[in-house]
């Protein structure tokens, strides 16, 4: 409930009646261990994905880095907070590994994995591609993020499949290949004369912006691009591309995310991975049970969004964990020297008598028809509100 709320635990526990206090469920959080955790998730992940996901058809996966901004000081050692680009006022995050689907328009999840700065990303990134290389369906094609064009991450991805990896311009090699004007496929070696020697295919793609995002000229971008044979630079660039649906994919997970003052890294975690199982339930229900069949592909329905699935949650939940409705009053109400200075008559025998009450616990739409009627005094009056 505190994540369709984007609420906190204390917030939820003070509120309903039928939930334990805050520090119980916070004991219980801080009880959680990480490969607990992760290997628990993976399986609910895979469960939810494979509701959805024809294991014949052949399917594109990307590898992306989730920054969750931080703001102060780790919990236990330093290794769980990384460095980001300053974002919400800060520059420290806890960085999380994400593989996922696009099918049909749905960013499903695949798996998700916890990154410490004091580990190298790579390890990180293997142990997405293991447990994504577990799931039934063949992958046509791999795609990562800027920053992942190194040794490790490109040898474990070639080898899972066709895989496409933009590089960064570092070293003076590098940026040579891409001091250019027009589009070529070559190869790069990648730590030249040592035993670490790595070869792949290189493509680089010229292309000009023309306006876009108001900016204008030509754009140079490298791909390493393994096992996609004939390909042109530009069709490799358009591969990449496919990948876009990932930010939609973080702006629904940061709709139904709970809040929290505390400093421990795993309950976050927790925190995160409930909002992506959220957003994958979502993307369940909606195309199995919502979506109408049709010739060419369901017809996904434009009501059922998010927002609303999050809604019915907390409904549902609102009733179940009992949430209290009330709230403590003064006693007193508008005095009447108040009323008499705002032209009003005396408030004293117009107000219910429920609401001079020591506490007040009425329905939610009877507390809205209070600020309604107040507002919009000349048009009603209290003593005829339907209590």
């Amino acid at each position: 409930m505190a994540s369709v709320n984007q609420s906190s635990v204390w917030e939820v526990t003070s509120q309903t009646d039928d939930t334990p206090c805050d520090d119980t469920v916070m004991d219980w959080l801080h009880t959680l261990q990480r490969d607990q955790l992760e290997m628990a998730v993976s399986l609910l992940f895979r469960h939810l994905a494979m509701t959805i996901l024809d294991p014949d058809r052949l399917r594109i996966v990307s590898i992306d880095l989730v920054d969750n901004p931080y703001h102060g000081s780790p919990d236990e050692d330093s290794g769980e907070l990384c460095k980001t680009t300053p974002t919400d006022g800060t520059t420290t995050c806890h960085r999380y590994c994400t593989a996922y689907v696009v099918s049909n328009g749905k960013p499903v999840t695949l798996t998700l994995t916890y990154v410490r700065s004091d580990e190298k990303e790579a390890d990180a990134v293997e142990d997405a591609l293991d447990r994504v290389g577990t799931y039934p369906f063949e992958i046509d094609l791999l795609l990562a993020d800027r920053g992942f064009d190194n040794e490790r991450v490109i040898r474990r991805a070639r080898d899972l499949a066709t895989t496409v990896i933009p590089v960064r311009k570092k070293g003076e090699r590098m940026k040579d290949k891409l001091a250019t004007h027009c589009s070529y496929m070559t190869t790069y070696r990648m730590y030249k004369g040592s035993e670490r020697e790595l070869r792949f295919p290189l493509a680089v793609s010229v292309s000009y912006q023309n306006g876009d995002r108001g900016k204008h000229g030509e754009v140079v971008r490298g791909y390493v691009a393994c096992d996609l044979g004939n390909r042109t630079p530009t069709q490799v660039e358009r591969h990449y591309r496919k990948r876009s649906a990932i930010e939609t994919s973080y702006r629904l997970f940061r709709q139904a995310r709970a809040t929290t003052t505390i400093q421990g890294s795993i309950v976050r975690f927790a925190f995160v991975i409930v909002s992506f199982l959220l957003e994958n339930l979502w993307l369940v229900l909606r195309w199995t049970v919502v979506a109408r069949p049709r010739r060419g592909g369901r017809n996904l329905p434009e009501q059922f969004t998010f927002q609303t699935f999050c809604d019915w949650i907390r409904h549902e939940l609102e009733a179940e964990l009992e949430r209290r409705w009330e709230i403590k009053t003064n006693g007193v109400g508008v005095r009447d020297a108040y009323a008499s200075a705002a032209g009003w008559p005396s408030a004293r025998g117009l107000w219910p008598a429920s609401y001079q009450q020591q506490h007040y616990s009425e329905t939610a739409s009877k507390t809205i028809l209070i600020a309604v009627s107040v507002q919009f005094r000349p048009m009603f009056r209290f003593r005829e509100l339907p209590f």
